[in-house]
């Protein structure tokens, strides 16, 4: 092959790869609406993409957030599909783009680099001071406890504000650790604060090391399964499942009170359910969460793989651990475990710990006649931008469609 000849096959590649990479989106945004993922037990499609298709979380979730934007999107959904646009391109240009401004957006996508259009999108929105104060005059938090017992959380908070919120909550979901190089993938956005209120109450706890605790109470019976009736709820709060309170036992401390019709008449010693050695053994063994497909490393769990409650052994070979809300699904959620660490969905099927893509066909890439080197357009021979004069154009275009 000539250099030629190479440059020209790499570029029509590129459009092919780029044509399939948007129905591969396509066909994400049907996994997504229909929500078949979670029999898999992923918490999102996200999750169920990146241990499916063996991607990155943070692509994955990225490629997720594309794929719902692209029917909003006919025009540049359709360039995409013909490969004239690059997946780089399609990911900058959906976080400003709608149906109104999509024709305008699509023409500066053709100009730019897919550099400077990403430079572009990221210099777009400007604030003024008068905005600025309007937001902190709206900002607002409010939070109640719902009939079921949930607690129901809604608020608003000005921009610099609501960055330093999330800050804490990407802190706590794991997600700068990720970017930095770590395996560890974000944990959902309810997760992380519940820890953020786990590690503030923890922080001014009694000088004994005791740290503030939610209390339960239950029924031995019920704890072990053989009273459905008992007693199991929190303490002055609604009443929760057994199953739920059996999850919470799994790692906790447990005080037993023997009582006479409704007195406390001995109250034991507050033990946990698994010493320090057993523990640090535990954690030598697995590292993180066990469940196929997760990579949490901190907010971990040990599960009892046969409850303590029922019999089972509180040593490493009845033990796993697991990251909270897979430890829910083992509970709550119907999903199983055995004796020899393997998963299974509620279904009864085995979650394999590493899924096996199907081998792939490079000749079906490349079946397409319409596509070839000069299909997929990347500005004007890589000259500079003017950012001054991009922003005053995407400006124009979302004023236009905000008047329409």
């Amino acid at each position: 092959m000539s250099i030629r000849e190479l440059q020209e096959e790499l570029a029509a590649l590129a459009s092919h790869l780029y044509a399939g990479t948007c129905r591969f989106l396509e066909l994400v945004g049907e996994l997504d609406q229909r929500g078949d993922w979670d029999e898999y037990g992923g918490g999102s499609c996200a999750d169920w993409l990146a241990w499916r298709c063996a991607l990155l979380p943070r692509t994955a979730r990225e490629q997720v957030r594309v794929a719902r934007s692209l029917p909003e999107l006919p025009r540049i959904h359709a360039a995409f599909a013909r490969g004239e646009l690059s997946y780089s391109k399609v990911r900058a240009i959906t976080r400003i783009a709608d149906s109104d401004s999509e024709e305008e957006l699509l023409g500066l996508a053709r100009c730019l680099t897919a550099a400077q259009l990403e430079r572009a999108v990221r210099a777009y929105r400007r604030v003024t001071v008068e905005e600025s104060e309007a937001l902190h005059f709206g900002a607002y938090l409010t939070a109640w406890v719902d009939d079921d017992g949930c607690v129901i959380i809604k608020g608003r908070l000005a921009p610099e504000d609501g960055a330093l919120f999330l800050r804490a909550l990407h802190v706590f979901q794991g997600r700068v650790r990720w970017e930095r190089g770590s395996a560890e993938p974000p944990r959902t956005d309810a997760e992380a604060l519940v820890d953020i209120a786990d590690t503030a109450l923890s922080a001014t706890a009694p000088t004994s090391g005791d740290r503030h605790q939610v209390m339960i109470h239950i029924d031995h019976e019920t704890l072990a399964g053989t009273d459905g009736d008992g007693q199991c709820a929190l303490e002055d709060g609604p009443a929760l499942a057994p199953e739920t309170a059996r999850r919470l036992a799994c790692d906790a401390s447990v005080v037993t009170i023997s009582e006479r019709n409704g007195e406390p008449v001995r109250i034991g010693r507050k033990t946990r359910t698994i010493p320090p050695a057993v523990r640090r053994a535990l954690r030598a063994r697995d590292h993180g969460c066990r469940f196929p497909g997760c990579e949490n490393h901190r907010w971990v769990d040990a599960h009892h793989v046969q409850h303590w409650a029922r019999g089972g052994p509180t040593k490493l070979a009845n033990l796993v651990l697991l990251c909270r809300r897979h430890h829910r699904m083992l509970h709550e959620g119907g999903y199983s475990i055995d004796e020899r660490l393997r998963f299974y969905s509620p279904w009864g099927y085995e979650i394999p710990a590493v899924a096996q893509p199907p081998p792939g066909d490079p000749d079906a890439l490349t079946s397409r006649d319409d596509v070839g080197p000069e299909t997929c357009a990347s500005g004007e021979g890589g000259l500079d931008m003017d950012l001054d004069m991009a922003l005053d154009a995407i400006r124009s275009y979302k004023e236009r469609a905000l008047v329409a």
